[in-house]
């Protein structure tokens, strides 16, 4: 992937945008629970929503929404995810929506909704109206930061990127921020994210970007290997930065596909690195698999086992955990062909085994902050990457205790 500089500001880094994050007292006093993005008119829209069957009720308001392709604000609440509450969640959402388009002065069909917490608990309707009053008097053009810490939850860190590149002749900035840090898994978009472009793009080319983008970057992370009630990624473009509108048909349209697609990756990369008590940071990466299919199937199967996770977090160096799981995941392996490393260290080698003194050097790459673990099933050409991190006793702690 081409390199891009990185810039701060997050999604207040294209010209266009403004975004605050309030303390509303959804969950927790004095802690921001509130954002609000906004662009200075309408923008062209694309996003993707979860694959789960359960969808809360901002998504339901959401797919429809973004339908016509133009949006320009995007209101989100922590502390309550708005999923399973029925008929009076779909009203509260459409509520939060209209507050919001009053206090903005914009259409009610342009604000879209997103909400993040626990599942089955009503919005506290109240403190979200007095919350967006608030938020709509504090936007700015250098709010990215505090929006991004308005949306977190059992994150224990801010996540956000931007990148500046050149399209045209024109400055082009993407901006990005997200939240995620458990129930991750690479199926659609694992989280909530938001990301700006001042770049302007047609609103058909503007889906298939992001799409391309999610599927090389929130698709391959995982932390758990559950699947929110809420996931959602939106992409809003303004047009600010004067460029000739991207279509496929643009000599820099891939040029800027990649800067996307890195902006989500970088962002993914970071739902890892504060993954739910997490203390490893993983690479999982599959290749020789006589498809990519079965690579994708093989290195998500590594990623998501608890077993193998668990004895990252051990350091111990169970090997055949890993290739148990590829063993199961519905990719064609010969067990006698396939290779197991662990940094460069060979823990299985076509039926030769490590021995103590590999074993003893796979837990010095295993006691760093990051490693790679690379299966080669020498069947084909097929590869995969997915990023992911152990299991520690954290993440039973925090898991165990979360709506008490």
């Amino acid at each position: 992937m081409k390199t891009f500089e990185l810039v701060e500001g997050g999604v207040t880094a294209p010209c266009g945008f403004r975004a605050c994050g309030v303390a509303a007292g959804i969950k927790y006093q004095n802690r921001k629970d509130l954002a609000l993005l906004v662009a200075d008119g309408p923008a062209a829209v694309a996003a993707v929503y979860t694959t789960n069957k359960v969808a809360a009720a901002p998504v339901q308001v959401d797919r429809e929404r973004t339908r016509g392709g133009v949006a320009q604000a995007v209101v989100v609440n922590s502390g309550c995810a708005n999923a399973c509450t029925g008929a009076t969640g779909l009203a509260n959402a459409v509520e939060m929506a209209r507050l919001t388009a009053e206090a903005l002065g914009v259409e009610e069909r342009l604000v879209l909704v997103c909400s993040t917490g626990v599942i089955g608990v009503n919005l506290p309707m109240e403190r979200i109206a007095a919350g967006v009053r608030a938020a709509s008097a504090a936007l700015s053009r250098t709010g990215g930061h505090d929006a991004a810490c308005a949306i977190m939850t059992t994150d224990t860190v801010d996540k956000q990127v931007a990148v500046e590149l050149e399209i045209d002749g024109k400055t082009v900035y993407i901006g990005g921020m997200c939240k995620g840090s458990g129930m991750i898994e690479p199926n659609m978009a694992t989280m909530l994210g938001f990301l700006t472009t001042d770049a302007a793009v047609h609103p058909k080319a503007l889906d298939q970007a992001l799409r391309e983008s999610v599927e090389l970057s929130f698709n391959r992370v995982v932390v758990d290997g559950d699947r929110s009630t809420n996931d959602t990624v939106i992409l809003l473009a303004n047009g600010a930065a004067g460029n000739q509108t991207l279509t496929p048909y643009h000599p820099q349209w891939q040029y800027f596909v990649d800067a996307l697609t890195r902006v989500c990756l970088e962002l993914g990369k970071k739902m890892v690195l504060d993954g739910e008590g997490a203390t490893k940071f993983v690479t999982v990466r599959v290749k020789g698999a006589r498809t990519r299919e079965d690579a994708q199937k093989a290195a998500r199967a590594v990623s998501k086992s608890a077993l193998v996770k668990t004895s990252w977090f051990g350091i111990d160096p169970n090997w055949g955990r890993v290739i148990a799981a590829v063993g199961y995941s519905g990719a064609e392996v010969d067990d006698q062909r396939a290779q197991i490393y662990y940094g460069e260290i060979c823990a299985y080698d076509q039926g030769r085994v490590a021995d103590k003194e590999q074993l003893k050097d796979m837990q010095d790459v295993m006691r760093k902050r990051a490693f790679d673990v690379t299966v080669n099933l020498n069947l084909g050409d097929g590869d995969d990457t997915v990023y992911t991190c152990d299991f520690s006793y954290d993440y039973v702690k925090i898991n165990a205790e979360y709506t008490t």
